[in-house]
């Protein structure tokens, strides 16, 4: 297990309703029934206070599922974690991503990630630390023999904390079947230490006409609607519907993804989504269930996605044909059972559809590999990268002194499920340094940020993973490194920098204390922060002291400054 940096006119009308089908303390719930062969497994919490979470399994996030929960430890770090079962430590690392991680192989047939803690314990911290300075990396990882760090239920293994990409104190812990690698949801596990009676609360509707196929409003956009909307609607055709929700518990003020979302039409199930379990290659299949943070309730025909179920023969869309009421129905229910039902109804109205207007070569098909050839630019979309039909607003536009065209592959983002090949030709290759080139996204308001890429005849050749506005940039200007109270580093036994960089980021630093190599990382990736605590094993105390910091941007670009303190 690696250590992983971890979218006809109809008459609407919208009545809610919130319930608890059981709610409260769940029994017996410590012990679950899963995975292949049926076993059972038991754990004990991470923490000895009571559970409750900041985040849940399966929320939507960019890109990817969350996957695991968020136990909130009190805004507070160095809060003792604990092994939820007999086992042992299989993997040790220290990101900028997830900071510092523990992996954990049980033996009842599952194991964990612990991600953000502060700190390791006992030997693991002195071997983590030694191979920090070894390796001259605050970047490490190690990966034990299976018999080497045995851990039983209860073990204290690690101390809470907010490192990584992290934005308060917290521990991350993710779940993972050892059968068959899938990531689970770890609440049934827990559940007799959680109470929640909260319904999940829908907030608003969203529905798709299909492109040259469906209509809403007499309109061939998507659409969306709040909750309560009582004026009608209409729509023909075939659609699809989606729900924006989120799940509830009791004491806190935090949001959850929803466990379970089923769509019924005239009183006939159509599309399911059962947020329990999910492949680490599944995740970006997100962006083809999601719009922004609606949930949609049909699976476009290249999304794989095992969560998500179609009974209806259509992969969930409803075929808006008659000039009646269609009566919808969501059930949004979370993992102990509390139930919520939202209801609406559809009146089709028989609305003329225009086909896409499209040029052959600008329509990009989704069981196909596709070919974009344009003066300057070629792209190869792979089949299995697009999770539907796509037709493209392609454009291209030349701004004066520009390094090479603007080439908008369409007018908005259209995730791809892998990476795959584009060249963009030099208008002005004027560079001797061909390094300081690197292709740029562009946003809708004309910004850019950084793809990376490398320079081929002529050419900038990179990998993207979006269909979205692309040109290439130059960046020759290096990075600015900032002194954070450098007058209380003697006193406090810190040193704190702060590296900034306009164009491509940091790539790397390295930081050294009277010549020596200086054991600088980045405990929390949010702030950027470079922290170096003071070590008399390896800075003598009692003098005055060098630091120097090189940091590096992601086109070469160097700076390197020196500051001074006493301790």
């Amino acid at each position: 297990m690696k250590c992983k940096n971890i979218k006809y006119p109809i008459l609407f009308s919208f009545l809610f309703f919130a319930g608890s089908a059981q709610g409260g303390y769940a029994q017996e719930a410590s012990e679950v029934e899963t995975g292949p062969g049926i076993q059972q497994a038991s754990f004990t919490p991470p923490f000895d206070f009571p559970i409750v979470f900041s985040g849940n399994f399966g929320e939507i996030r960019s890109n990817h599922f969350h996957g695991g929960l968020d136990f909130k430890t009190g805004g507070a770090i160095g809060k003792p974690v604990h092994a939820l079962a007999d086992g042992h430590i299989s993997r040790i690392c220290v990101t900028h991503g997830s900071g510092y991680v523990l992996d954990v192989d049980y033996d009842n047939g599952y194991s964990t990630i612990n991600r953000h803690l502060s700190a390791f314990v006992g030997d693991i911290a002195r071997r983590v630390k030694d191979l920090q300075y070894e390796q001259e990396s605050w970047e490490v990882e190690i990966t034990p023999e299976p018999g080497e760090y045995p851990v039983r239920a209860g073990q204290v293994i690690a101390l809470s904390g907010n490192t990584g990409y992290s934005f308060g104190p917290h521990l991350h812990l993710d779940m993972i079947e050892s059968a068959t690698g899938d990531y689970v949801d770890p609440l049934p596990f827990f559940m007799e230490k959680v109470k929640d009676n909260i319904a999940p609360r829908a907030e608003g509707i969203i529905l798709f006409p299909q492109p040259g196929k469906g209509v809403v409003n007499g309109k061939q956009i998507y659409r969306t609607f709040p909750v309560n909307l009582t004026q009608p609607i209409t729509a023909w055709g075939l659609i699809g519907a989606g729900i924006r929700a989120y799940d509830h518990m009791d004491g806190v003020g935090n949001r959850y993804g929803v466990h379970t979302v089923i769509l019924e039409v005239d009183g006939e199930e159509v599309f399911r989504s059962v947020v329990d379990r999910f492949a680490y290659e599944e995740n970006r299949y997100i962006n083809s269930w999601t719009h922004g943070q609606y949930m949609k309730s049909f699976i476009e025909p290249g999304n794989r996605l095992r969560m998500l179920h179609a009974s209806n023969g259509n992969r969930g869309l409803v075929e808006i044909n008659e000039e009646r009421p269609y009566r919808f129905v969501y059930t949004l229910s979370d993992a102990l059972g509390n139930t919520s039902k939202v209801r609406f109804t559809v009146q089709g109205k028989n609305t003329e559809i225009h086909p896409v207007e499209h040029r052959e070569k600008y329509a990009f098909k989704w069981d196909r590999t596709n070919y974009l050839q344009e003066p300057g630019l070629e792209l190869v979309v792979p089949r299995g990268m697009l999770y539907d039909d796509v037709w493209l607003d392609y454009s291209v536009r030349a701004d004066s002194g520009d390094v090479a065209f603007t080439y908008q592959l369409h007018n908005k983002r259209v995730p791809l499920h892998g990476a795959c090949e584009m060249r963009i030709g030099l208008r002005r290759d004027r560079l001797e340094d061909k390094s300081k080139y690197y292709v740029a996204g562009v946003t809708a308001r004309g910004g850019k940020y950084s793809i990376g890429g490398t320079y081929e005849d002529g050419f900038m050749k990179v990998r993207i993973r979006d269909l979205g506005t692309y040109t290439v940039a130059v960046d020759t200007v290096p990075p600015e490194i900032i002194p954070l109270n450098p007058g209380q580093w003697g006193r406090t036994g810190r040193i704190t920098l702060k590296a900034k960089d306009k164009e491509t980021g940091i790539n790397s630093y390295r930081g050294t204390i009277d010549g020596k190599y200086a054991l600088f990382g980045k405990p929390n990736s949010i702030s950027g922060n470079l922290v170096c605590e003071l070590d008399p094993k390896h800075v003598k105390k009692g003098g005055r002291h060098t630091v120097e910091m090189t940091v590096t941007d992601g086109r070469g670009n160097r700076t390197t400054e020196e500051f001074h303190f006493v301790w």
